[in-house]
């Protein structure tokens, strides 16, 4: 084990919070495709279950900024408890609406309305900012959440397929509110690293988005959703025409594992270089890498192509929550990451449509040229932002309010 990562475990409350977060974030990954596969079940219509579980995923994007502001200002206990009770409540609401057959507005309504929930992702990284901002443990600190991360998005979404499919259609989001109720608590329990509240200065407040760099690094996170959400739509059209649907589970699983692999190692590492010079390594590593997928014969190399694609997303990811820590003002540190987040839920639901379109008027293979294309977006992101990502950094701009 590497020093940073033994000086990062010998932290107090770490472990609790490691684990605490992964029981918090594991039912988030379960309920989108709960929701599909219910309303799949239930109505018979993919664009019924598709638009539904939309819905829920962009209310998420677009309010969670809003609450992790609330959080920043308040503190994530007084927050975090009553919002989450409401969104388990709505959520609880909508299976029960489906399984009684409401009507279509209903069903809509009561998505957006579970939607409303703080980004845990966010809060978590928020307490590793507090807990190791400025020290070699936050680069540690990062690359184990994030191959936390990729963990539940494996585990979770076949978690909630098979229990939907294998028990009765409403069971993969029933377990999801379950456990995410426990994983609230669990959350809650952390005070030792829960970072104090910073109250709201007065006069009107400043958006974190007013920092120029934190505009690049989310069109960098919106491309890395893209590069996930058109990949996961373009590997199940691939093993349906390859004659082995099934086999979508174990090639996303060989991306994941790729990125994880790399995650852990690159945690290990400590680099001299300034972190916009890692990102620009990483936009380039990562353009290069989409390109593998599309040459791929059958899925055995196309889950070994894959598995050097996933190597790319990992790391981005974590030297861009490094750069976002950098320059976020304390105050501002949990809304800031949460646009980050915004930026990938937002650039996954991308990638799945524009892929499915793609594929539909160009064939399989085109779908994976819609990764291709996205890694190209951050690449021209990184590089035409490059010298305000040296700017900011050096002068650590803070907003104020």
């Amino acid at each position: 084990m590497s020093n940073a990562y033994r000086t990062f475990f010998a932290t107090p409350g770490v472990v609790a919070l490691l684990l605490a977060g992964s029981m918090a974030r594991l039912p988030q990954t379960m309920i989108g495709l709960g929701l599909i596969t219910m309303l799949v079940h239930e109505t018979g219509r993919y664009w019924v279950a598709g638009a539904v579980a939309g819905t829920y995923t962009l209310t998420s994007a677009i309010l969670g900024p809003m609450i992790s502001k609330l959080v920043d200002q308040r503190g994530q206990r007084k927050v975090l408890a009553p919002v989450a009770a409401f969104s388990i409540g709505m959520l609880l609401a909508l299976i029960g609406a489906v399984h009684w057959h409401a009507p279509l507005p209903v069903l809509f309504v009561l998505a957006a309305l579970a939607g409303v929930l703080p980004s845990f992702g966010a809060m978590i990284r928020a307490r590793w900012a507090y807990l190791f901002r400025g020290k070699p443990q936050l680069h540690a600190a990062y690359s184990l959440d994030t191959v936390l991360v990729e963990f539940t998005f494996i585990v979770g979404p076949p978690l909630s397929i098979a229990l939907s499919s294998g028990l009765f259609p409403q069971a993969g989001p029933l377990v999801a509110a379950v456990l995410l109720a426990v994983g609230v608590v669990a959350f809650l329990r952390q005070h030792e690293t829960e970072p104090p509240p910073v109250p709201a200065v007065k006069g009107p407040s400043t958006s974190p988005l007013r920092i120029p760099a934190l505009r690049i690094i989310v069109v960098a996170m919106l491309a890395l959703g893209l590069l996930g959400g058109s990949v996961d739509v373009a590997v199940v059209a691939f093993a349906k025409e390859q004659g082995w649907p099934a086999a979508a589970s174990f090639i996303l699983a060989g991306f994941a594992a790729g990125s994880m692999v790399a995650g852990i190692t690159f945690g290990t590492v400590r680099s001299g270089l300034a972190y916009e010079t890692q990102l620009l390594i990483g936009a380039v590593f990562t353009a290069v890498a989409t390109t593998l997928p599309i040459f791929a014969p059958n899925v055995y190399w196309l889950t070994a192509l894959l598995f050097i694609t996933g190597m790319s997303f990992a790391p981005t990811l974590i030297v861009v929550m490094n750069i976002g820590t950098k320059i976020l003002p304390p105050g501002k540190i949990t809304e800031g990451l949460t646009w980050l987040s915004t930026g990938v839920s937002v650039g996954i639901a991308m990638g799945g449509a524009v892929a499915g379109m793609v594929i539909d008027h160009f064939g399989t293979r085109a779908g994976f040229a819609v990764a291709i294309g996205a890694g190209l977006l951050m690449l021209t992101a990184v590089l035409t932002g490059l010298r305000t990502l040296q700017a900011t950094s050096a002068s650590e701009v803070i907003v104020p309010g």
